[in-house]
């Protein structure tokens, strides 16, 4: 009888299987690698440059920072950010808190209310700055509405009014945020134990007080994503500045996202243009990172 032979081993096939899903993912890893990260390094060596129309790349030190700081728009837009930043992230948290808790009571028609309320997110941050444009025009808007109406000493003309139009934008972001907060909460409080608020009920809780010191504080990572998610719509503001404010009346509404595009691309500084992006990028790893290390901290200490 004659032995059946044993097939050699395929190396190159056994490698293959083992490393197909690496194999897969690669192409795209080096792209995000490349065109997400190298750009990013390219812009920061670009910043330490005085590069104008065309990039050059004799390192120049801290020159475009200097000159940054000591330009005027660039503080307006940083103090910009802040009242903006600083408006919309608390209101939008606490007014689509409040939607998901009144949602969370089981009311009639929620799905109609969820979609009513989810519908502003669903459209874009130009189409939400020109509608909010013909709103609060006084020539257009609520000014003239209501002055139509016989009161004619109404004035809401926040507009045009260099000390108030930032707040339109914290108003028009707002009613375009909050109803995606809702969503994230009204999920979460749906995960919440209803054995836990019927035990609280029955030891004579109010409403508000189980809602208050039993169910929000278990929300603490939902409160964190909304933080974050609402940090980085903020810093990176630019369309709906530009839908409906234009960065006026002069500069007053400016935000770094449109500064860095003025300057780059209209007046072609290019060094300034990437010295602001990189305090773009350093004021949202001031925020990220801290929460990145709180965060493996917990779990290594768990």
């Amino acid at each position: 009888m004659t032995q059946k032979s044993i097939p050699a081993p395929k190396p190159l096939s056994d490698w293959l299987r083992r490393n197909v899903a690496k194999l897969v993912v690669a192409p795209t890893f080096g792209l995000i690698i490349f065109f997400v990260y190298g750009f990013i390094a390219w812009t920061g060596y670009v910043s330490f440059t005085k590069s104008k129309m065309l990039p050059t790349y004799s390192f120049e030190g801290f020159y475009q920072y200097i000159r940054l700081w000591k330009m005027t728009p660039w503080n307006v837009a940083m103090e910009n950010l802040l009242v903006f930043g600083g408006l919309f992230i608390v209101i939008a948290i606490v007014l689509g808190c409040l939607l998901a808790i009144a949602l969370d009571q089981k009311v009639r028609a929620e799905g109609a209310l969820r979609t009513v309320y989810l519908y502003p997110m669903a459209i874009s941050f130009i189409i939400t700055g020109t509608a909010w444009k013909w709103i609060l025009n006084p020539g257009l808007g609520i000014q003239n509405l209501v002055q139509s109406w016989g009161w004619e000493s109404f004035s809401f003309d926040w507009l045009i009014n260099s000390e108030m139009a930032v707040y339109t934008l914290v108003i028009a972001a707002v009613w375009q945020s909050s109803g995606f907060v809702m969503a994230l909460f009204l999920a979460a409080l749906r995960g919440v134990d209803s054995e836990i608020i019927k035990a609280a009920y029955l030891d004579g809780a109010s409403l508000s007080r189980i809602y208050l010191v039993i169910i929000l504080p278990t929300l603490r990572p939902v409160f964190l994503s909304c933080f974050f998610i609402l940090t980085h719509m903020a810093v990176k503001s630019f369309d709906l500045v530009v839908a409906l404010t234009g960065g006026g009346p002069g500069y007053s509404t400016i935000m770094p996202a449109n500064f860095m595009y003025e300057m780059t691309f209209r007046r072609n500084q290019i060094g300034l243009g990437a010295a602001s992006a990189m305090m773009m990028l350093a004021t949202v790893m001031a925020i990220v990172i801290p929460y990145l290390y709180s965060e493996l901290r917990e779990k290594k200490n768990g």
